[in-house]
């Protein structure tokens, strides 16, 4: 069965309210009432979502669920993953086995997919990978992905840091980084994992420690009172989302030190990427000194890539996402990433009110 030009199915009103209750359940997206009765073609789509870890990933599930609704054709099953990655593939397989039109999957890790993508296209069935990327043998398992490049937002943070720290006049021997990571395995743990170590590596810093926290406030606050304890002499904070983040602050602020850019006189600086209203309140007090944006508000373009999809439409492998970089003050004005610009600006309370998410 070819994914292109599959039938879309007529599902009667009593079954489509049923599936719908069910499918919305997680979303919290209100449903017309007025249509359940009537014989309406949809396309039926199954979304495994990773889960609910941070504000981030809240906003992602927003997006594609305000995206793929009655209004646009659409008819949706969610599931709620909570981090696991046997659960995802058991919802894929529920959802080959009610024969979707199209599978999208926001996935826990990058590796242990072949076999249950194999089956999703044994069955005919599109997959649309979005957010974090799928390590699989055959690229052709996936139809799509959606998401950001992790690596190129970690260079960013860190060319911004040796940028700053240069002006400054701040030695790199001087520079002493811990980073808090996010769930091991997953795309944006590695590429902006990467990222620093190798930055370090080109630059000179000292990184003392990298430890995981699973994106989650909680965790990394547990995970920077153990760096505290063991390394005196940190000044950079590198965490791999927003939560993390501010974590990291209510540690380093329960110890006693000073979060803030005057690292050569004893503050600690904190880099953050998501650049979520939680992060970006932060920034604006001083306390997160950078922000990258991973932008997950997805659902639009994701809406498309699959209607082209199911159009016949020759659609692109990868999309990336438009995203920004926010700082708290003007030091540096840009940096060049593979000989790309981009620019870094200042975070202001306009800018902070207007934002989305």
């Amino acid at each position: 069965m070819s994914f292109i030009g599959r039938s879309k199915k007529l599902i009667t009103g009593t079954l489509l309210a049923g599936m719908l209750m069910a499918a919305f359940a997680g979303c919290g997206k209100a449903q017309d009432e007025s249509t359940q009765t009537a014989k309406v073609k949809y396309i039926n789509v199954g979304f495994s979502q990773v889960g609910a870890e941070s504000d981030w990933r809240v906003a992602n599930t927003e997006s594609i669920c305000g995206a793929l609704t009655r209004e646009y054709g659409f008819n949706l099953m969610y599931d709620d993953a909570q981090q696991k990655q046997d659960k995802q593939i058991i919802a894929i397989r529920n959802f080959v086995a009610q024969e979707v039109d199209c599978i999208v999957l926001a996935p826990v890790m990058e590796t242990g997919w072949d076999t249950v993508l194999e089956e999703a296209r044994n069955a005919g069935i599109p997959v649309i990978v979005v957010d974090r990327m799928v390590d699989v043998t055959d690229k052709e398992l996936y139809t799509a992905w959606v998401g950001s490049d992790f690596k190129t937002e970690g260079r960013i943070a860190c060319e911004w840091l040796n940028a700053f720290t240069e002006k400054k006049e701040i030695a790199p021997e001087d520079i002493h980084i811990v980073g808090i990571q996010g769930t091991m395995g997953g795309t944006a743990q590695i590429g902006r994992s990467d990222a620093l170590r190798d930055s370090c590596i080109l630059y000179g810093w000292d990184l003392l420690a990298q430890e995981p926290a699973d994106y989650t406030k909680a965790k990394s606050k547990e995970v920077m009172l153990g760096f505290l304890h063991r390394y005196d002499n940190v000044n950079v904070v590198y965490c791999e989302n927003d939560n993390e983040a501010l974590g990291a602050i209510e540690a380093i602020e329960e110890s006693g030190r000073k979060v803030g850019t005057d690292i050569a006189n004893g503050e600690i600086m904190i880099i953050s990427f998501d650049a979520a209203h939680s992060g970006l309140s932060m920034m604006l007090e001083g306390k997160i000194a950078l922000d990258v944006e991973c932008n997950p508000l997805q659902g639009d373009v994701l809406r498309k890539i699959i209607n082209d999809v199911e159009e016949g439409k020759t659609v692109d492998k990868y999309t990336y996402i438009e995203e920004k970089t926010f700082t708290s003050d003007d030091t540096v004005k840009s940096v060049i990433v593979d000989k790309k610009v981009y620019d870094i600006t200042p975070i202001t309370q306009e800018i902070f009110e207007g934002r989305e998410y």
